[in-house]
């Protein structure tokens, strides 16, 4: 059985960091035979227990690579994601034991000369002999082993020089060239913008081998560039044959027997309040009067797992999507149009199957009963965001006793989630008036009003009450059973502290003694500032100062709403996470046994990070259209915001249509320029000359480049 382990771990060290069930690992030791496979199984399970094998979801199994840390026949070696540097250096920044932020037992980074770099791209993650130590010198390594690569697809252009197919990244940091035999072109022809796998990088070769999976078109083209930044965030540009049939292929009729199972709603006032161009509509609510005076107010959610089962195409393609993508001109669904904008919508006048949180609430929004559980609803009217504010602002038009009702709870809840220190913070949200070839042609900023926060707050309440449902149920003296959370920690001390000093600069006092003062204490100056001068880079570095929000089965609460129990239940179309709080609520309301938290923690990291990856696909396609917007304006001065400060430039925002660009240090001819990070100001050593984040300035729109999403400015100097 020793030999057995043995021969098991080795066959998932083999380069790649795969994810098998036990018959593929069975089959990667040579062993196909039933019996065998039971053993397999059985040596799998003991491995498991000993976490020298991890849980990678759905009967999947992958390598504990953080074992790889430490002595290693007395050589050491490091786990830890590579970053090329613009200068053409490569360091691996080590990994702590959550696999996903920096070691800080390790105080430097590692430097990865170019020799050493073997077949590893920018971000992959990597397995590091980190050399002996030289007095005086930065820690030197080697890359011994790629275990993930950060890309399955990478996106450039095709260049056929002397018969030979050369593919040439569009993100510079790659600094590789790849190869494309002949027979892996798939039709690309040269100057094609294309999408590329790796599929072979020879040993002792600067330059691996691809396959053209997708011909995108001329570089430059909306179409085109839109599905360049899908691919480059590792988002497919298709739904599979198979997944298409799979939604097509359901009943579109719900049957009697279904909705005899069901809580009736068709005969509640119900409506849906949504975007002007949606058409994914997974939420509604249903408003009904009491005779006791109180008020039965039904959040319904499109009962999307009831058509999309685990073990399907359907559902596995949803998870590896993870989420819908918005892009400025387009959304990319999670889920086929056959279900998220048909069958699972809730649009007005017809039969929808929900998934339902109800609570009865009294005039001052306390609720006194609440039920979860499945519905079928009949909406009555769908209304869009300017609709809603029309009948909220003149109290007339259809429903409008109902909305103003509901608005006014909504006011209600929204002033106690602040007075319990929820941050209030108030983004703006960049949109584009575009021409139908999708050119934009203006740009404004979306504004968040009465109709929005309605909406938000009754989200808000399902999404914390069926968090508080599992989470605060302990079950014969155990711990809660395993759910998955929405959770958002404090912020880093070092954060708050230089943002403390700052501000107290401009006569702020930051009460830091605790979480809840902090928020209060952030929130008064937020409001005192309302409207002035520096509200805006106030608020943008009171963002940048908090953590990032993700999905874990650990619940340490979320700081930014100050809810200690929140999860994701009301955006099942839209993403994954929702549909295993489903599938999870359910289980439990059953009284099932809890699920497995290794497994489900796996799930909520993949999730995290396909968020991240579609806000960043959703920042690329606003910088594109920026860049878009702008190209025509080269030569033209506005007045902008300082955004950003770094050792590469100062990055300005035009105060008119939220474009940002970059003003190069080389501009900044007339001093010797510092930064000082404590300030966030660039600083002239000789003449006094200051540059603070917030500061308003004239720039000159120098140059636009379009295909790296770059708009380059210069600082026009008042004489």
């Amino acid at each position: 059985m020793k030999d057995l382990s043995k021969r098991i771990l080795e066959s998932l060290t083999q380069g790649k960091n795969e994810k098998l069930n036990y018959k593929q690992i069975a089959a990667k030791v040579g062993i196909y035979d039933k019996q065998g496979r039971e053993e397999v199984k059985e040596q799998i399970d003991r491995l498991v227990e000993a976490k020298l094998l991890l849980k990678a979801g759905r009967g999947k199994y992958r390598i504990n690579y953080k074992q790889l840390k430490g002595k290693d026949n007395g050589r050491n070696y490091v786990v830890g994601r590579i970053e090329m540097k613009r200068s053409g250096m490569a360091f691996v920044i080590p990994q702590s034991e959550s696999n996903d932020t920096r070691d800080e037992s390790l105080s430097e980074d590692i430097f990865i000369a170019d020799g050493n770099l073997g077949n590893a791209l920018n971000n992959d993650l990597v397995k590091v002999v980190v050399f002996p130590a030289r007095k005086g010198k930065r820690p030197e390594g080697q890359v011994v082993e790629v275990m993930q690569r950060s890309q399955k697809q990478i996106v450039g252009t095709i260049s056929i020089r002397k018969g030979v197919a050369y593919f040439i990244p569009d993100n510079a940091y790659y600094r590789r060239d790849i190869i494309i035999p002949g027979r892996l072109l798939n039709k690309a022809k040269n100057g094609d913008k294309v999408v590329v796998v790796i599929v072979d990088w020879p040993a002792k070769t600067r330059s691996p081998l691809g396959e053209v999976t997708h011909v995108l078109g001329k570089p430059g083209d909306n179409n085109v560039e839109m599905l360049a930044i899908l691919a480059e965030n590792d988002f497919p540009l298709k739904f599979p044959d198979k997944v298409e049939k799979e939604a097509n292929d359901i009943p579109k009729e719900i049957p009697e027997s279904e909705i005899r199972k069901r809580r009736d709603f068709r005969s509640v006032t119900t409506f849906t309040i949504d975007p002007a161009d949606a058409k994914d509509f997974d939420d509604a609510l249903s408003f009904e009067v009491l005779d006791n005076g109180l008020y039965r107010i039904g959040i319904h959610i499109a009962d999307v797992t009831h058509y999309v089962r685990p073990g399907t195409a359907l559902d596995a393609e949803a998870y590896d999507r993870a989420t819908s993508v918005y892009l400025v001109d387009r959304t990319i669904p999670m889920l086929p149009e056959a279900l998220s904008n048909n069958l699972c919508s809730l649009r007005p006048h017809e039969d929808k199957l929900c998934y339902s949180a109800v609570f009865d609430l009294d005039d001052n929004a306390k609720v006194h009963k609440e039920w979860f559980g499945h519905t079928v609803i009949n909406s009555d009217r769908r209304f869009d965001y300017e609709q809603a504010q029309q009948i909220i602002e003149t109290g007339e038009g259809d429903l409008s006793e109902v909305l103003l009702k509901l608005n006014a709870l909504a006011q209600i809840m929204r002033k106690k989630r602040f007075d319990n220190n929820a941050i209030n913070f108030e983004t703006e949200e960049v949109k584009f008036k575009l021409d139908e070839q999708g050119h934009p042609i203006g740009v404004y900023l979306k504004e968040q009003k009465e109709a929005n926060w309605l909406i938000e707050e009754f989200m808000l309440l399902a999404n914390r009450r069926v968090a508080e449902k599992i989470g605060k149920k302990k079950i014969a003296g155990k711990a809660p059973n395993v759910f998955v959370y929405r959770i958002h920690d404090k912020p880093l001390d070092e954060k708050v502290n230089t943002f403390k000093t700052f501000v107290k600069k401009l006569g702020f006092e930051l009460k830091t003694s605790s979480t809840k003062s902090l928020s209060s204490s952030l929130n008064a100056m937020l409001a005192d500032q309302k409207g002035k001068a520096d509200y805006d880079m106030l608020s943008k570095l009171s963002i940048r100062m908090m953590a990032r929000a993700c999905y874990s089965t650990d619940n340490i609460g979320h700081y930014g709403l100050a809810f200690p129990y929140y999860t994701h239940f009301t955006s099942p179309i839209r993403r994954y996470p929702d549909m295993m709080v489903h599938r999870l609520l359910d289980r439990y309301l059953a009284n099932k046994e809890s699920v497995n938290q290794d497994q489900y923690e796996e799930y909520c990291k993949h999730c995290s990070q396909m968020e991240q990856q579609a806000t960043q696909a959703e920042r690329d396609s606003i910088k594109y259209k920026q860049a878009e917007y702008l190209a025509d304006k080269v030569g033209q001065v506005f007045e902008a915001t300082v955004s950003g400060i770094s050792k590469w430039g100062i990055y300005a925002e035009l105060k008119e249509s939220k474009c940002e660009g970059m003003i190069p240090m080389r501009c900044f001819d007339d001093d010797f320029y510092y930064i000082d990070e404590e300030n966030y100001t660039l600083v002239g050593l000789h003449h006094g000359h200051s540059l603070r984040f917030g500061d308003t300035i004239k720039v000159r729109v120098v140059a636009v480049d379009l295909i790296k999403k770059q708009m380059d400015f210069d600082i026009v100097r008042e004489k």
